[in-house]
């Protein structure tokens, strides 16, 4: 059987559609975001619990499931870390910290086999590298070994240079969990990526494709569906389509003519995607030539919702539910589908390098204390890949 996988702060569920694909069982996910919520469910066909991580615990995620905790065998999610920081005065009561520590206290609770935490670039450097050690030697208190690596997404076939940190950590006595190895293969490109959806104007949309997939990824993603969605272009100005059109594919702003400049932005704003490289990290801002390097590689205007799904790896079939700011800020939040994949194999492999006898042996061993919510006093050790 499957290992199956319970994801907390599941978005609308790019984490669990990779896990999925790499061959692991989904139970459902958690999330106190009702649109995210919705096209989780929408989308996956599985339960999402809407609940705030720190009014719940362990039995109040399996009754919901109708689950035990022992089915849950790998436990993954994003809880805010930023709660670590020392910078000024320490607040233990800071409920980034507080959502960090009901995460490791649910996996001290439900002892999964393995345990995933994915989060923002920016966590490596935090506090000069103490706040990912304090994670790791957390997880090491409860019982957990754990390893950390950065990881670039264009690595894993995403069309996108994001970078995201993940934590692997496994129950003493299993195998250790690896980081997949990149890819060797070329970066896909955004015009390998987005090139074959109809073309648009400010504020217009659509709704049928126009022109075959002329690439292998391309095919990938609109297997599945004939139907188009979220693939309308957000409003803009004559004033500022007629700056964009003085910047060519791959451009930034000094194309555009003097008088022409815009008096506020920063030095990459109004920058076009190359169409021959990999796009910068998609954001919630990607409709807005105004933001960085977030305008339409060929067309005069910023992306589209679906743009930036297929950006992210996630196929046509999935469409995103809500408001269009909201359906731009789910999709700026979520995890890519194909990164997420490549850890869901190493995971997969790990968990299938382990007896029945060596599984129970290890869950059923008397768990360790969480440490004190206000940890500053955690020894600084760390395993880094």
């Amino acid at each position: 059987m499957a290992p199956r996988t319970l994801d907390l702060f599941s978005g609308m569920g790019g984490l669990t559609v990779g896990l999925h694909r790499a061959g692991l069982h989904a139970i459902g996910g958690v999330d106190n975001w009702p649109d995210a919520a919705r096209t989780f469910e929408h989308n996956l066909g599985l339960p999402c619990m809407q609940a705030d991580l720190r009014e719940v615990n362990a039995s109040d995620i399996c009754d919901y499931f109708g689950i035990i905790s022992k089915d849950i065998d790998i436990l993954v999610g994003g809880p805010p870390c930023q709660g670590f920081s020392t910078v000024g005065k320490r607040d233990s009561a800071d409920p980034r910290n507080e959502l960090w520590f009901r995460y490791l206290k649910l996996v001290s609770e439900i002892r999964p086999a393995y345990v995933v935490i994915e989060n923002v670039e920016g966590l490596v450097a935090m506090e000069r590298g103490s706040v990912c050690r304090k994670i790791v030697e957390a997880f090491a208190q409860i019982g957990y070994p754990m390893a950390w690596k950065l990881l670039t997404s264009a690595n894993f076939g995403v069309p996108q240079l994001r970078k995201r940190v993940f934590f692997l950590g496994w129950l003493s006595g299993l195998k250790a969990a690896a980081f997949p190895a990149a890819k060797s293969s070329p970066w896909v490109t955004v015009g390998e990526a987005i090139l074959d959806l109809p073309s648009l104007g400010p504020g217009e949309s659509a709704t049928q494709y126009d022109q075959e997939a002329s690439t292998h990824y391309q095919m990938q993603r609109r297997v599945g569906t004939n139907v188009l969605s979220n693939h309308e272009a957000a409003r803009h100005s004559p004033q500022l389509v007629e700056i964009l059109r003085h910047v060519p594919d791959g451009g930034n702003r000094k194309s555009i003519p003097d008088e022409l400049q815009p008096k506020s932005g920063f030095h990459n704003s109004y920058s076009r995607l190359a169409s021959n490289k990999p796009s910068i990290a998609v954001t919630s801002n990607m409709r807005k030539p105004s933001s960085a390097r977030a305008t339409h590689p060929t067309q005069h205007r910023g992306l589209t919702v679906r743009e930036g799904l297929r950006l992210q790896t996630f196929d046509d079939t999935f469409v995103v539910l809500g408001t269009r700011t909201s359906q731009y800020l789910q999709v700026g939040n979520a995890v890519p589908p194909l990164l997420a994949q490549a850890i869901g194999e190493q995971l997969v492999s790990a968990f299938a390098s382990n007896s029945a006898k060596q599984l129970r042996r290890a869950r059923n061993a008397a768990p360790s204390p969480v440490p004190p919510q206000d940890n500053e006093q955690l020894p600084l050790q760390i395993t880094e890949f």
